[in-house]
């Protein structure tokens, strides 16, 4: 294949210039491969609870009890080496967005759908969730400059951060461990016509209506 640059022609140097090879790895810094990380345990929390529900096996919902901690810690490690490391990739940014999205939005719904929150209604009510998770992550990309102090840094968030939605995470494997999932769910569950809501899934409303507040401020530490 050609590698020459249009415009370049025999009259040039003759050269052409070589395509360098997994250019977008390169450019990646070690904070993207915690941010990746990050994304992988999302990722793969959401397939334990596919495995889960073909095998029945509790193991894998322990599972993506342990992946999403452990994604929200390797979110928080990724900032820090990117200021220890004093270098952080163009991606950066968005990646992380990505992976929030996925870790702290798509999971901990998947996590409510698997464990009882199957109802129409409450489907409704996970979908609010998400979209307010990718909502608030878009809105602080975009905003992050004009809330920067003189130093480039963020001093608090508008609306709740998306990884509090670990907390739901941690209230479901309470409610596992003690029996309390599928037809067991706390407050049970209401008939509205042809449609079922329970109560529980309120708690995914209330995160995602955090989320997307601006008159809630957050420290940022």
């Amino acid at each position: 294949m050609d590698t020459r640059r249009a415009g370049e022609g025999p009259g040039r140097s003759g050269r052409s210039r070589e395509v360098r090879h997994f250019t977008m790895i390169r450019s990646l810094a070690l904070a993207d491969l915690f941010t990746l990380g990050n994304g992988f345990c999302g990722a793969g929390a959401i397939l334990a609870m596919m495995k889960y529900l073909v095998t029945g096996e509790p193991v894998w919902v322990d599972t993506a009890f342990v992946l999403l901690p452990l994604a929200l810690v390797l979110d928080t490690l990724d900032g820090r080496v990117a200021r220890w490391r004093r270098r952080s990739s163009m991606l950066g940014a968005d990646l992380d967005s990505l992976a929030d999205a996925v870790s702290f939005g798509v999971a901990p719904a998947a996590l409510g759908f698997t464990l009882g929150l199957r109802g129409s209604l409450d489907v409704v009510a996970l979908l609010f969730f998400v979209g307010c998770g990718i909502s608030r992550l878009a809105r602080f990309n975009v905003t992050a400059a004009a809330l920067a102090d003189e130093e480039g840094k963020v001093k608090y968030f508008e609306g709740t951060p998306i990884p509090t939605s670990v907390l739901l995470v941690l209230l479901w494997a309470f409610l596992f461990h003690t029996g309390r999932t599928h037809d067991a769910v706390p407050f049970g569950e209401w008939s509205l016509g042809p449609f079922i809501l329970h109560p529980l899934s309120l708690l995914y409303v209330l995160n995602g209506s955090t989320m997307i507040s601006r008159t809630l401020r957050i420290p940022k530490f």
